[in-house]
């Protein structure tokens, strides 16, 4: 074919107009490589997700305790850590499900001691990693030791109480029944010295409310020092309601107050079954408990004394209510 004398020449292809920049942009990488956690195919980021969840799960973690929780933030079991708590709760009594104990340990006296508590009483010694105490203690400073304590088995406030009397006039117990409730105590060792003092004086039970209260912990177990063996105590969705049911049942409901109407030692219901209501040091007793008891009792006290500790002045109540009926 011809070409009319032209020969055809390839040219050299090059930048095109417009085109200014894009070799730059395409030097320039997409930045620094990403943390394994945050790339989502990787298993450092599902290993992640997997332990926020756990976290958002358990309680907040407290200094030698801490708690995991369970339907609606109720905790379901605790954990002491650390050497000196550990031994000493074991020392104590305090029911346990099991001693972790990290692969490796070095051996100490209260390690030692430990191991041999938990096997004196059955507790099972599990050989746990260091990566798994730190995730069960929520990085809490554990020493290679951590003991799990199973939830406490509450009752419930007014099936204890309706026993107690039933008990009481069936005539398989002697003394009247006597309890004592809790309204606002938060500090588990109040709760823990008040059981101490309930068992000493041959009481029936204590009473905390469900919300806004403390439970039974490590914390008052030990201060217990193993009366929470015997003296059960009960839980109140509502305190209020729960008082009004004693009531009803015959029992007189007396809150301890430094404004009382009534002088502790002019107390003349002692005899009868009675439910001691206590207030918090602070606060004392709220305003819709005070209506729903029968008696305000005051202990006198010196008047330098602006008020008692909740598990001071319950002692000195139940010695006055145990005095009186000792001498009838």
């Amino acid at each position: 074919m011809a070409n009319n004398g032209r020969r055809s020449v390839k040219q050299k292809k090059g930048p095109t107009t417009g085109t200014g920049g894009h070799g730059r942009k395409a030097l320039e990488g997409k930045g620094p490589t990403p943390k394994a956690e945050e790339r989502t195919y990787h298993k450092a980021y599902k290993n992640k997700q997997l332990a926020e969840r756990s976290a958002a799960k358990r309680g907040p973690a407290r200094p030698g305790t801490g708690a995991r929780s369970g339907p609606k933030g109720r905790a379901t079991e605790e954990l002491v850590t650390g050497r000196n708590s550990v031994v000493e709760a074991l020392r104590a009594g305090i029911p346990a499900k099991a001693l972790h104990v990290a692969i490796r340990i070095e051996m100490d006296d209260r390690v030692k001691e430990s191991l041999k508590l938990a096997a004196e009483r059955g507790i099972p010694l599990l050989e746990t990693g260091k990566p798994e105490l730190d995730r069960m203690t929520e990085e809490a400073v554990h020493q290679g030791l951590v003991l799990q304590i199973p939830p406490y088995e509450y009752q419930d406030a007014y099936d204890l109480a309706e026993e107690t009397i039933a008990k009481w006039k069936k005539g398989h117990i002697s003394n009247a029944p006597i309890f004592v409730a809790l309204d606002g105590i938060t500090d588990p060792r109040n709760l823990g010295a008040i059981i101490r003092s309930v068992s000493a004086f041959s009481g029936h039970g204590v009473i905390v409310p469900e919300r806004r209260s403390v439970g039974v912990t490590a914390s008052a177990w030990k201060t217990s020092a193993g009366a929470a063996v015997r003296v059960p105590v009960a839980r109140a969705s509502n305190l209020n309601n729960a008082l009004k049911q004693f009531k009803n049942m015959g029992i007189y409901v007396l809150g301890l107050d430094g404004d009382g109407d009534v002088s502790l030692p002019d107390l003349t219901v002692a005899t009868e079954p009675v439910c001691i209501v206590v207030g918090s040091e602070g606060k004392g007793l709220s305003r819709l408990v005070r209506e729903n008891c029968d008696q305000i009792v005051s202990i006198p006290i010196d008047s330098a004394m602006e008020s008692l500790n909740a598990s001071m002045a319950v002692g000195i109540s139940l010695y006055e209510v145990s005095r009186q009926r000792a001498a009838k």
